[in-house]
């Protein structure tokens, strides 16, 4: 049996295929489809089971990353939501933080986005519960009905429920949703009891806005996914990842899509830190660079770096995703020459329609693949031949760039090739030094269609070496699915300080969590051999800002007691910020989260060869530019490198999937798992 996974870019669909019996790996592109994503998906499923002679009957699971959600919110097409919170905090999506995004000052004016539900279709409920979970004022019925009948009657399409305290109690939140049910049970409605039972009332409610938002344009998304398969008549498993690299049910995302915002990028991630700590390195900076954008992350000790608050576009979603760093910046960015006579790359992207100059298709703006061509980085073919480059037209793209900084297309194009790895490098440091490691102390792994190009250069600047780039680099995100786990997490807001606190309350509530994950997995259908529930706690110091998120487990806390919660966070606290304090600690969110684990083959090892790696040679006349002129780089096929291989720079090895520039002065080996292990060559 086979299981395939699908990741949906903006300029191709990477499809990835691998038999469960001998943990083989096959991987292809196709490219994307913006208006359904669905259509590219099922092409791609199709073309991965044709070029491998794979019955599609025999495909057990499918797993999908997608970025439905975050293009249903960045390009403002989610539904129009209706907002029911407690009378007079109306305006709570208004007020927000009353914070402004750096470096903006007074001087710098900020246009301020619209709250994703306008304030028309904003409506309060007559209600009060206190912080403490007790009814101060009852539920006026009578008066939100007639409200919510009259949102309907404006064309409301989602309803978001989001009531001041009902993370303590959510009893009225829970009686609206039935009451607006009743009117119309085929208008969705959120209650922000279900997405974040947690205290600070914008976020909790920007999220559960959020999630109403795109719920609608995701429900249809899913809807057509699964019609697709039962016209295909495939008995198989659907996952959808979320955000922090687990999986979800179909149902799951269609009620909660809020938490795969970030579901493209997260595999990336957890494929790199698999890979690095497969080939002896557990501390790896990911970056995958693809023909739209480029997403950096960090890996410390072989665990991917979590965020409990992450950002789509202006707005701050809190849900937990993988701590990645996006910018616009990849092969598609076109290149141009400001007013200011500077040289820039990006952010605006060709996309893949029409896509690139070289790609035929009526691009005429030069772009960072049309760069890497004329430079001889890119081969004249790309997807296995599939793909023919013109290099003429990336020769008169190009031109116009050239003319306004008064230099010739080849200096013009490696200019174009340093402005968009020093854009890269900007978005390592903010995962590395602005963190407080030192990427010197990390090795780095190219992924991406167009990562591999980029690599060596990047890795030169950055000092993290060695350069790894896995066998299947062009579809890693969508291995990296393959390797993750279906995941969950319920929490609650309980503000207690460690003095006021027993350890069986603490334990007895994170017991009350994790029975709640029990039943989620058992819904699931997780067998209990591979169920495991972890625990978190959110400490601060007393009154303190912002909190840190702590794994504990229950015997720890039973065994300890307290006191070593203290000593711990002390260690974070001094370890992050250079300090600790003499105070009392209070706990402020608990958390459970639960991991189903997923049973992924081994990657099988490759036979190894010796050093001399001239018998892949392809083309030995080919030739790219280096320091001002073309110097000999002989192109390499990648499929026919053995481990313990050598291939000296400059160089070019080309696979189906992407294309990898070794530079001169730099050496890459083939390690037995069939990475490329890119570093500084032998003088």
């Amino acid at each position: 049996m086979y299981r395939i996974a699908v990741d949906v870019g903006g300029t191709f669909t990477d499809i990835v295929l691998q038999n469960e019996s001998t943990g083989e790996i096959y991987g292809t592109k196709t490219p994307s489809t913006p208006a359904d994503q669905s259509i590219g998906l099922m092409t791609g499923i199709t073309k991965i089971c044709e070029e491998n002679s794979v019955d599609i009957a025999e495909v057990e699971s499918i797993i999908h990353g997608t970025t439905v959600a975050t293009n249903a919110v960045l390009e403002g097409k989610g539904a129009k939501v209706g907002l029911i919170t407690t009378e007079g905090f109306e305006q709570v999506l208004h007020v927000a933080r009353s914070w402004t995004p750096a470096p903006i000052s007074a001087w710098m004016g900020f246009l301020k986005p619209d709250p994703l539900a306008d304030l028309i279709y904003t409506r309060g409920a007559k209600e009060r519960i206190t912080a403490q979970g007790d009814v101060l004022k009852e539920l006026d019925e009578d008066h939100i009905r007639r409200e919510i009948e009259y949102l309907y009657e404006e064309g409301v399409q989602s309803l978001t429920v989001s009531l001041i305290n009902s993370y303590a109690n959510p009893a009225h939140e829970v009686r609206i949703r039935e009451i607006a049910e009743e009117i119309n049970p085929d208008i969705l409605v959120t209650i922000s009891y279900d997405i974040l039972p947690e205290f600070r009332e914008y976020e909790r409610t920007l999220t559960t806005v959020m999630n109403s938002y795109v719920r609608p344009p995701m429900q249809k998304y899913l809807t057509n996914i699964q019609s697709k398969i039962e016209e295909q008549k495939l008995q198989c498993r659907i996952s959808i990842v979320r955000s922090d690299g687990g999986l979800m049910s179909i149902p799951a995302a269609s009620s909660r899509p809020v938490h795969t915002m970030l579901s493209g990028p997260s595999g990336g991630v957890t494929a790199s830190a698999s890979i690095g700590a497969q080939a002896g390195y557990r501390n790896v900076i990911s970056f995958d660079m693809g023909g739209t954008s480029t997403d950096v992350a960090l890996t410390y000790d072989g665990t991917p770096r979590v965020a409990r608050e992450t950002k789509v576009g202006v707005f701050p979603v809190k849900s937990p995703s993988l701590e990645v760093v996006s910018i616009g910046a990849g092969g598609g960015s076109i290149a141009h020459v400001p007013l200011t006579g500077a040289l820039r790359v990006g952010p605006q992207s060709a996309g893949s329609e029409p896509g690139p100059a070289c790609y035929g298709r009526g691009g005429e703006e030069p772009s960072v693949t049309d760069a890497n061509v004329l430079l001889g980085y890119l081969p004249p073919s790309l997807v296995g031949g599939e793909m023919k480059l013109d290099t003429e037209a990336s020769k008169v793209a190009m031109e116009k760039v050239a003319e306004k900084l008064n230099t010739d297309v080849y200096r013009a194009a490696k200019g174009v090739y340093d402005i968009v790895n020093e854009n890269m490098y900007g978005a390592t440091r903010v995962v590395s030094v602005e963190k407080g490691y030192d990427p010197r102390e990390f090795s780095l792994v190219a992924l991406g269609g167009a990562g591999p190009l980029h690599a060596n250069a990047l890795g030169e600047l950055t000092g993290c070496f060695p350069v790894i780039v896995p066998p299947t680099p062009g579809v890693l995100s969508a291995l990296g699915f393959l390797q993750s786990d279906i995941r969950n997490e319920y929490s609650k807001t309980f503000i207690h300080t460690l003095s006021n606190l027993s350890t069986k309350q603490i334990v007895d509530e994170l017991s009350s969590l994790g029975a709640e994950c029990d039943k989620w997995l058992e819904d699931e259908k997780v067998s209990e051999k591979q169920r495991t529930i972890k625990y978190e706690v959110d400490v601060r110091y007393f009154r303190q800002g912002h909190e840190i998120p702590m794994e504990v487990t229950r015997e720890e806390l039973e065994r300890d007691g307290l006191v070593s919660l203290k000593e711990r966070f002390d260690s974070i606290h001094e370890n992050n910020y250079g300090f600790k304090m003499d105070t009392d600690v209070e706990v402020v969110n608990i958390r459970a989260v639960a991991v189903g684990k997923v049973l992924s083959p081994a990657i099988p090892l490759s036979e190894p060869g010796d050093t001399d790696s001239s018998h892949a040679i392809i083309d030995e006349k080919h030739q790219a530019y280096f320091d001002g002129k073309f110097t000999d780089t002989p192109i390499y096929e990648r499929t026919l490198l053995k481990p313990n291989n050598v291939v000296y720079g400059p160089a070019v090895i080309s696979q189906k999937d992407t294309t990898t520039l070794i530079l001169p002065a730099y050496k890459a080996e083939i390690d037995n798992f069939m990475n490329i292990l890119i570093q500084k060559g032998d003088l």
